[in-house]
């Protein structure tokens, strides 16, 4: 089917595609706005799309539904100067569609800035669940910077109409902000919960080396900051003597136990049956007491 020669369906506005305000600083539709047949050969990924496209349950769901009933919602997309389309709104309906062996989609074709299709992709996104902590800090500074290229003020009152448009206070907006500023192997962390987002922030203040330091200690003790021991970790590195003796005293501090797994069946092998959880236990420590009491090797 040709990409741009199937019959012209008439235009929906961004609120009834996507339920929500049309973005500032993208202008209105218009009534020779069309929805046209796009092959999928022609159309490449966002340059900054910050968000994966998984191919999860939730995608496999969307695959049978196209499969059953086609793309019902177009994506959005703007010519690009290097050839074919830049996919502006709807990865993960091109990707459904690739996967439901489809050969081309609806399509709305849109002449955007760049600073317009940031703010075009953000808000047809940030609206969806299970969006990761890592995704929406890019998105919320993708987000601010392009409006702040097209005049908005800066800082505080950018962060509020971040947040208004989210449902979200201008402080979380700076929160998850902050978050762009982590190197990846911790930012990967705060997506596993294993740093909450609030921790994740302070820790964002760490110099380079310091947030070095920090990766190498929690992967290889898999101890894992909490907001206190962030904010301290803060206070160390503002004072230029945070060190790995700093680190482990503040970490390990009120006897934080590192996460050790011992299998049960292995203990079971150096002791006769019938041994019981608590006698298997009770000699245990008493052979650590000993080994610490020899000077812990």
């Amino acid at each position: 089917m040709g990409s741009r020669s199937a019959d012209k369906i008439k235009f929906r506005s961004f609120d009834d595609l996507f339920g929500e305000q049309e973005p500032k600083g993208v202008e209105k539709e218009t009534a020779e706005d069309q929805v046209v047949r796009m092959a999928l050969a022609e159309l490449h990924p966002f340059k900054r799309h910050p968000f994966r496209v998984m191919e999860d349950e939730e995608m496999m769901e969307m695959v049978e539904s196209v499969r059953q009933f086609g793309v019902l919602v177009p994506v959005i997309v703007r010519p690009d100067k290097g050839g074919g389309y830049e996919i502006i709104a709807g990865h993960r309906r091109k990707r459904a569609s690739e996967l439901a062996g489809c050969s081309d989609i609806p399509a709305i074709v849109r002449d955007l800035t760049d600073d317009e299709s940031v703010i075009a992709m953000v808000d047809s996104n940030i609206q969806r669940l299970n969006i990761l902590p890592s995704e929406k800090a890019r998105v919320y500074r993708m987000k601010m910077e392009a409006m702040e290229h097209q005049g908005v003020k800066g800082g505080q009152h950018t962060a509020a109409v971040l947040g208004e448009a989210s449902g979200e206070s201008a402080r979380t907006v700076h929160r998850y902000i902050r978050l762009t500023y982590l190197m990846p192997e911790l930012l990967e962390l705060v997506d596993q919960k294993r740093i909450p987002v609030v921790a994740g922030e302070s820790l964002s203040f760490l110099k380079e080396g310091e947030q070095e330091l920090l990766r190498d200690y929690v992967v290889q003790r898999q101890v894992f900051p909490s907001k206190g021991e962030a904010e301290l970790l803060r206070v160390e590195s503002g004072k230029g003597e945070l060190s790995v003796e700093k680190v482990q005293g503040i970490l390990c501090r009120n006897g934080k136990a590192i996460g050790i797994t011992i299998s049960a069946k292995r203990i079971r092998d150096y002791f006769p049956e019938g041994y019981t959880k608590e006698e298997i236990e009770k000699i245990v420590y008493s052979l650590l007491d000993s080994w610490r009491a020899r000077g812990s090797g």
